[in-house]
């Protein structure tokens, strides 16, 4: 089993930033991506950003040049930093880390954007 805890959600103005946690404790081996999905309300959940055991990167477009995935692996976790937002940023940001194959989700956290 594997446990995920996301922090650093909350509001903040548009053209700010913001960076999300994730921190992983259990039984972590064979990582075969870390992702961050962010769903807002009234829409699907929707990719935001993966890193995989290689360390290779994809994001969606609508973040792309604004949001950073990176990970720590000393310290099992791993961070969404998010810059220049926008209001349509507003969403339930969650993290998901798939292990041996079996994805594991994170409770999620709130990121609010204002114009």
């Amino acid at each position: 089993q594997v446990q995920l805890v996301e922090s650093g959600g909350g509001l903040v103005q548009a053209g700010g930033s913001l960076r999300l946690s994730c921190a992983a404790s259990g039984s972590i081996f064979s990582i075969n991506a870390m992702v961050w999905y962010r769903q807002a309300p009234g829409k699907q959940r929707e990719l935001v950003a993966v890193i995989n055991s290689g360390g290779r990167k994809n994001y969606a477009d609508s973040v792309k040049g604004r949001f950073t995935i990176s990970r720590d692996n000393a310290k099992n976790t791993v961070y969404l930093q998010m810059n220049s937002l926008k209001p349509e940023d507003t969403a339930v940001y969650f993290c998901n880390w798939v292990v041996a194959g079996v994805a594991y989700w994170g409770q999620g956290t709130q990121v609010t954007v204002s114009s």
